[in-house]
Parts: structure tokens; C-alpha cells; sequence
């Protein structure tokens, strides 16, 4: 029966990652976002069209300011009296027509009183010369298009609000027109050329250049020229129009290839994360990683990592199993002759017995204290080799420690530690741990030695980009078909004269273990003479040169 929790609730389900129940992946939106962010740029230069208009106004009061010229220059020399000191009505207002008529422009003439002399949208008199338009069908262009056109406009009124940007004033025409009601033609009444801007309601604007009219450096009157910015507006709403006719094409393949490349992207990784979490709610190997082997972008390798990873976890969890069976397997062989030996002590009544078999238990616990001590370092192997940090560390100078301590601690017929390494043997790694690498083997060299004018020797030198350390004794070696047999945990092959547990079979399977997490080998081979007689056992370690 599950336990209750304290606050009266059931136990919780195990939670589903949030990924892996969303329907639109935030992938596929970022890769839109910046997918769109190219056509957004583009749509947002409809607002910065306003300064290409501004380029064609000014182009545009330069053609006004030029017609306006020539038009005052003309009514200064024909429509003035003989005097010259006023200019003559009639005459005036025909050459007007017929020259604003050419122009396509709306010109205005005012005499030096105020008055308005003439104007081309007036006729001469009743009856005169009427020009005949046809008009648009019912359903024009403009009115299909009337719709963009609002839209266009509210463009330019947002425009307007930027910063910088000039708002021009109101155009109102009086019925009755007088020269006072343009600013621009009371600077013309004073000898100058001015210009002028002003918005209709529609958005549209209506162009003026105003300039005196001069006879004898006199000045009779100010000629107006005035024309609307429709023209304009139409070039301005056909370079908008294609520009949402591209955005519109651009919009289309945008999404296509977003969603394309969303595809590639986000639903190879959605199906390795819900690989990924079978694996870990599943409790054997029957879920695993799909290999995505045909792809040979970074997709497949990210696939590839994950199914190693996943293979890895499962070895290492099988090793883990197998670690622990064989603890339990070494622990229980002290155990049991502690049980025994504790027994037989409590029925005997000779003391010379009871001493025997305490000495028995004294080893057993002694056995039971070495294993425990080896088992927790093997143990906790892993994580100190993860979390200890990387420097350089003297291959050489470990050796050459480790010899010169064993000269000054060694009792009376140990072998003797002959060094033979090069200057500079530098690796990067754990220096705690590749010493205690080489003090196992030398241990181990110590421990098959004969007793009496032995040698082990110690050589380091490097070879291309690897450092390589032998340890070599003179020993029986190693039985032939066991050189691997003996770096697995817990494998003894002791010497006779060895008491029995003085060692719990983890020191060469540790140091094999240290060797490899630096990126190295570690192998073991019987030197023999030329008629095959074993001359000892040789260690080789390979590591990384820094």
C-alpha cells in the first residue's frame, strides 16, 4: 500500500514536460518571427515613402517655379498698358488661360491694388470656349481602389506624427479672392518668389509659387501658379502598390519555408524529447532513442549523442549492478569466516585455540576494513573525477617521488626502484589520482618481487603526442590469457608467500579507470627472454602529452 502525504492528497503523477503537449511549437514562432521580420521591414517603408514624396513635391515646385517665370516674364511684356504702369485685364487673363491651359497648372494674377485680375478656371465671358471631360464609369479604378487609398492615407496622417516631419496648414479659397489671402503673393508683391504648401481634406495637397510681375524693374502685380499633388499621389500609390504585391508574394513564401524549416527542425527534436521521456519512465531497454542515422545534419548528430548516451547510461547501470553483486559477494566471504570463527571461540575452552582464532577474526576485520576502504574509493571514483578540475601535472616528477619515498621507508631486502625518465613529461589531469596510479603499480611490482636482489624499473619518455610510463619487475609475470583478466574488479592472483586478503582486487581496476577518464591506456604484458622464460611482469601507461 502507497504511502498517504500528510496533507490528505494523493501521490502526484509524474509531470509531462510542457514541450511535449504543446500543439505549436515555440520553435515554429520564433523561426516565424524572424522570418517575417524581413517583410515587416518592408512594409514599414510604406511609412518612410513620405520623404520620396517630399522629393517629388520639391521637383514639382521647381516645374511651378519655372512655368512661373516664363508666365511673368510674358504678361510683363504684352499685358501691360503703353504707359506701363498697370496691366491690362483682358489681355492679361487670355494670356493666363492659354498659358496655365498649356502648363496644366491653375494660374492667378493679381493686380498691385489686391484685386484679382484673372484667373484660368473663370471664363472670359458667357458663352466662351468650354473644354469638354469624360467621366468615369460608375465603378472607376479609383473606386475599386478606394480602399487602399484610405489605408494609404492613414499612412501619411501617421506620418505626419513622426518626428521631424513638417505639417502643412489648411487650403481655403474665398469666393471673393484678394492677394492678402495668400502669403505667398504678398511676398511676391514685394519683388520675391515664394512657395507654398497646403493639405486638402482628402490628403492631397495643392502646390503654389507665386512671383511678381515686373515692367521696367516694376512691379505691376504677383502671378500665382497653383496645381495639385494628384499626380503625385497616384505615382506615390503605384510604388505603394507594388510594394504590397511583393510583400505579399514575400508573406507567402516566407510562412512556406518557416514551416518547411520548422519542420526539419522542430519536429525531429519534439520526437527525440518524447524518446527521451519513454526512456526515462520506462523501467527496461524496450524504449530507445531513434537514430535518425539518414540525416547528416546536426539534427541526426544531436540523435546520435542521445541513442550513445542512453547506451552509455544502460552500461553504466548494468556495471553498477555488477559492482554491487560483486561487493556483496566479496563483503560476505569475511562475513561468514567472522561468523564461523566467533561461534567456534565461544564453545572451546583451550586457550591456545581461542588465541588462533582470534587472530583469524583480527584478519577478517583488518580484511573487511581494506575492502570497505576500497570499495568507498572506487565508489566515489566517478564524481571526484567529474568535479576535480584539469591543470598540468609532471609525469616524471611523480616517479620520481614516489622512488626517492620508497628508498627512505623501505625495510631491509625490498627491491630497489631504478628511475629512468626524461625532464618535461608534462599531462593535464588529476595529480592525486595519477599518483595514486603509479603507487598501485608500484605496490603491485613490490609485492610480486623475489626477496632478495630484486629491481623494479621505472622509465617515462614521450613519443609524439603521448607520454609513456613502464613499471617492470622481475616476478613471475602474468598467467598467459589473464594480461586483461587482471584489471577487473576484485580479481586476485596473489603470490604464495602472500597472507590471504592483504588485498581486495580494486587497486588495477581503479587505476584502469583513472588512466582512460584521462583520455590514456593502461596494459600489462610478461617480458620474456629469447628461449621464453618469463623474466617479470611490465605495466605501460599511456596519457596525453599537455
Amino acid at each position: 500500500m502507497n504511502p498517504t502525504p500528510s496533507n490528505g492528497q494523493g501521490p502526484r503523477p509524474p509531470e509531462t514536460p510542457p514541450t511535449l503537449t504543446r500543439r505549436f511549437s515555440p520553435l515554429t514562432r520564433r523561426i516565424l518571427a524572424v522570418n517575417l521580420l524581413a517583410p515587416a521591414l518592408l512594409v514599414a517603408g510604406l511609412f518612410y515613402l513620405g520623404e520620396y514624396r517630399n522629393n517629388l513635391i520639391a521637383t514639382e515646385l521647381s516645374a511651378l517655379r519655372t512655368h512661373a517665370e516664363i508666365f511673368a516674364v510674358a504678361l510683363g511684356e504684352t499685358a501691360v498698358s503703353d504707359a506701363g504702369q498697370q496691366l491690362l485685364p483682358d489681355l492679361a487673363s487670355q494670356i493666363v488661360r492659354r498659358l496655365a491651359f498649356t502648363a496644366e497648372t491653375r494660374a492667378r494674377l493679381f493686380a498691385f491694388d489686391g484685386e484679382l485680375v484673372a484667373d484660368s478656371r473663370i471664363l472670359l465671358e458667357p458663352g466662351g470656349e468650354v473644354e469638354e471631360q469624360t467621366l468615369p464609369p460608375p465603378m472607376s479604378e479609383e473606386e475599386k481602389q478606394s480602399t487602399l487609398t484610405s489605408v494609404f492615407r492613414a499612412l501619411d496622417r501617421a506620418y505626419m506624427w513622426l518626428p521631424g516631419v513638417e505639417e502643412y496648414p489648411a487650403y481655403h479659397e474665398e469666393v471673393e479672392q484678394y492677394a492678402g489671402d495668400y502669403r505667398e503673393v504678398m511676398g511676391a508683391m514685394r519683388g520675391e518668389t515664394w512657395v507654398a504648401r497646403r493639405s486638402m481634406p482628402d490628403g492631397s495637397l495643392i502646390l503654389s509659387v507665386a512671383m511678381p510681375v515686373t515692367r521696367y524693374k516694376q512691379t505691376l502685380g504677383a502671378l500665382m501658379l497653383s496645381k495639385s499633388s494628384a499626380e503625385i499621389d497616384a505615382a506615390l500609390f503605384e510604388v505603394r502598390l507594388d510594394i504590397l504585391r511583393v510583400f505579399a508574394f514575400t508573406l507567402v513564401i516566407t510562412v512556406l519555408v518557416s514551416f518547411y524549416l520548422a519542420g526539419t527542425i522542430a519536429r525531429p527534436i519534439r520526437i527525440l524529447a518524447r524518446a527521451a521521456d519513454r526512456v526515462r519512465k520506462g523501467r527496461h531497454r524496450q524504449h530507445t532513442i531513434p537514430g535518425m542515422r539518414g540525416r547528416s545534419d546536426e539534427i541526426g548528430e544531436l540523435a546520435g549523442a542521445l541513442n550513445d548516451m542512453t547506451e552509455a547510461l544502460w552500461e553504466r547501470m548494468d556495471a553498477i549492478e555488477a559492482f554491487a553483486a560483486d561487493v556483496s559477494h566479496e563483503i560476505k566471504n569475511p562475513l561468514t569466516s567472522l561468523k564461523s570463527a566467533v561461534e567456534t571461540a565461544a564453545r572451546l575452552k583451550d586457550p591456545e585455540q581461542q588465541r588462533k582464532l582470534m587472530a583469524v577474526i583480527q584478519e577478517d576485520v583488518e580484511r573487511l576494513d581494506r575492502l570497505i576502504s576500497d570499495i568507498s574509493d572506487a565508489s566515489r571514483l566517478d564524481a571526484e573525477l567529474s568535479r576535480a578540475e584539469i591543470a598540468p601535472a609532471d609525469v616524471g616528477r611523480m616517479i620520481a617521488t614516489l622512488a626517492d619515498i620508497h628508498s627512505h621507508t623501505a625495510q631491509d631486502g625490498a627491491p630497489e626502484l631504478i628511475v629512468d625518465v626524461d625532464n618535461g613529461l608534462m599531462v593535464n589531469g588529476i595529480e592525486n589520482r595519477l599518483v595514486q596510479v603509479f603507487r598501485n603499480l608500484i605496490t603491485n611490482a613490490i609485492s610480486f618481487s623475489p626477496s632478495h636482489d630484486a629491481s623494479i624499473r621505472l622509465s617515462a619518455h614521450q613519443d609524439g603526442g603521448m607520454i609513456i610510463a613502464y613499471v617492470q619487475d622481475q616476478g613471475p609475470g602474468i598467467p598467459q590469457g589473464k594480461e586483461l583478466d587482471i584489471f577487473n574488479r576484485f580479481y586476485t592472483e596473489r603470490p604464495e608467500t602472500e597472507h590471504f586478503g592483504r588485498h581486495s582486487g580494486l587497486g588495477l581496476s581503479i587505476s584502469k579507470e583513472i588512466v582512460e577518464a584521462h583520455g590514456g591506456t593502461i596494459t600489462a604484458e610478461t617480458v620474456r627472454s629469447d628461449h621464453g622464460q618469463a623474466l617479470g611482469a611490465r605495466f605501460t601507461v599511456c596519457l596525453p602529452a599537455a
